[in-house]
C-alpha cells in the first residue's frame, strides 16, 4: 500500500491543504494520504494554539475526501518531531511504501527541522508547490544538499517506490489560501 503523510497544525484547515492533497494523491498513485495533525509545531509560537481535538475535527470536517485519514497520532506516540514520527510508523507498518508530503513553502525552511537529513534518507518526498515557493526552491538548503536525490517530475508514479533520498517537486494548480492568513482574517 502506498501511503502519503503530510504534516501540520491545520489551524485552521483550509483549500491549500486540500489542493496539495488532491495533487500527491493523484500524481504519487497513492492509496491513502494521512493528515498527522500535530500537537505542536517546534519551530512555531504555540502558545495560542486550539487544542488538538478541535483542530483534529476541524480537519475531519473540512478534509471532504474518503482518502484522506485526519489523525493526531504524533499526540497518540508522544512525537514531537517528524523523523521520530516516521521512524515510529516505518517499523510499525513495514509493508507500506510512505511518501513525506510537504508544501513547498516548508521545503525552504526544512533545514530547520530537527533531522531533517534523517527524513529525507528514511522515505521519498514529494514537495508540492506553493505560490512564490517555485523560484526560490533551487537556494533551499535541503536541495543544495541532496541535488542528487532530485527526480524529474514526470517519475512521480514511481516515487512511492524509489529508494531514499528520492526528492520529486510537483507543479500544478496553487492556492494562496495559509492557515496564518485565515486566522488573521486575511482569507
Amino acid at each position: 500500500m502506498r501511503i502519503g503523510l503530510f504534516g501540520g497544525s491545520f489551524n485552521p484547515p483550509h483549500e491549500g491543504h486540500l489542493l496539495v492533497s488532491r495533487i500527491a494523491l493523484a500524481r504519487l498513485g497513492l492509496a491513502r494520504l494521512w493528515w498527522l495533525v500535530t500537537p505542536g509545531n517546534p519551530l512555531k509560537d504555540t502558545s495560542a494554539l486550539p487544542p488538538l481535538a478541535s483542530r483534529i475535527e476541524a480537519a475531519r470536517r473540512f478534509a471532504r475526501d474518503p482518502r484522506i485519514v485526519v489523525t493526531g497520532i504524533e499526540a497518540d506516540i508522544g512525537a514531537r518531531y517528524t523523523a521520530d514520527t516516521l521512524d515510529y510508523l516505518r517499523a510499525r507498518c513495514p509493508g507500506v511504501r510512505f511518501v513525506w508530503v510537504m508544501g513547498g513553502d516548508n521545503l525552504l525552511q526544512f533545514h530547520r527541522w530537527r533531522d531533517w537529513e534523517a527524513i529525507l534518507r528514511a522515505m521519498p518526498v514529494a514537495v508540492v508547490d506553493r505560490p512564490g515557493a517555485a523560484i526560490r526552491v533551487a537556494s533551499a538548503k535541503a536541495v543544495q544538499r541532496f541535488a542528487g536525490a532530485m527526480r524529474p517530475e514526470t517519475e512521480a508514479r514511481l516515487l512511492p517506490d524509489a529508494k531514499p533520498p528520492a526528492v520529486i517537486y510537483l507543479h500544478g494548480p496553487r492556492s494562496a489560501a495559509s492557515s496564518t492568513a485565515l486566522r488573521q482574517g486575511g482569507g
